[in-house]
């Protein structure tokens, strides 16, 4: 399959760059998603250059995961606020009175940040195996160093430090996929075999000789 190299990782470190700024206010969500566009063409052009799908699979199930952990904790996010508006009369001011609907909404707001923590960690271990291929067929060291950051960001969510390892590593992401270099091709010594009807190497004639002399002087 024709894959031209330099686009696909061109692709996948553009994707990367624009999901780092997915944290700009305002507009880091539509950055973000044609980061996620980005990226992911790039992993499949990747994965044909490489002849390995696993790494276009994984990296597709990574994000997915990603996805279904934002709209967790957007659920969350949502529960909690309507809870909290529920205990103070929609008014949100400091009179505070626990109902029925705080209950509720607290309740749903510890189930989504339950599903959204477990999901994350899913993503993570997904995009972790791709940067591990890629590290050891690219031999960019940066892809693993990525994919570990990652991996331990995504147990720290609860804590800042925890997103500030997460977005290191889409750094290292990204200087790995612009420092890549394209496949040398191996040795095969079959490439070197003589055709099944061409003649010997003049060696082998030479030995030929040799021992039809031996045999006429005996």
């Amino acid at each position: 399959m024709n894959v031209n190299f330099e686009y696909s990782k061109t692709l996948a470190g553009e994707g990367s760059i624009l999901l780092l700024l997915s944290i700009v206010p305002y507009a880091g969500w539509i950055l973000g998603i044609i980061g996620v566009i980005l990226f992911l063409r790039g992993m499949k052009e990747i994965a044909n250059y490489y002849q390995d799908k696993e790494i276009y699979q994984n990296a597709l199930t990574g994000v997915k995961y990603y996805i279904v952990a934002i709209v967790a904790a957007g659920v969350a996010i949502a529960a909690i606020t309507i809870g909290v508006a529920s205990a103070t009369g929609f008014t949100f001011t400091n009179t505070f009175v626990p109902t029925v609907g705080f209950g509720v909404g607290l309740i749903a707001a510890i189930g989504g940040l339950v599903v959204a923590f477990v999901f994350y960690i899913l993503a993570a271990s997904h995009l972790r195996r791709t940067f591990n291929t890629l590290a050891q067929k690219s031999g960019e060291a940066s892809f693993t160093t990525a994919g570990s950051l990652l991996w331990v960001g995504s147990w720290l969510t609860i804590f800042v430090v925890g997103l500030i390892l997460i977005f290191i590593a889409w750094i290292f992401a990204t200087i790995a996929f612009f420092a890549m270099k394209p496949q040398q091709q191996a040795y095969n010594p079959q490439q070197y075999t003589y055709p099944p009807n061409s003649s010997q190497p003049e060696q082998g004639k030479m030995a030929e000789n040799s021992g039809a002399n031996s045999a006429n002087q005996a």
